[in-house]
């Protein structure tokens, strides 16, 4: 059962994917990229290495930032090893 992916808790999956690349989709018009530290019951986040991706009038904005803390409530999507730029 272990080594079967479709019987992971979602908890379980985040934990695999620290210290690896993740792909956050917020609530909203954000998107974020970076290496997961770390998370709580929560859901609650560490990113480090991030690139922010935001929808605006103007288009996209991309910004670079060392490290966060994400609150838990305004993530929506959660994808290991994923980014936008992979068109």
């Amino acid at each position: 059962m272990a080594n079967n992916p479709s019987q992971l808790l979602p908890s379980e999956l985040i934990d695999r994917c620290i210290g690896s690349k993740i792909w956050v989709i917020m609530k909203g018009d954000k998107e974020l990229v970076g290496t997961l530290r770390g998370f709580d019951v929560y859901v609650n986040m560490v990113l480090e290495d991030v690139t922010e991706y935001e929808i605006t009038a103007e288009g996209r904005r991309i910004t670079k930032l060392d490290q966060i803390l994400l609150n838990g409530n305004n993530i929506a999507i959660l994808v290991p090893g994923g980014s936008p730029e992979s068109e």
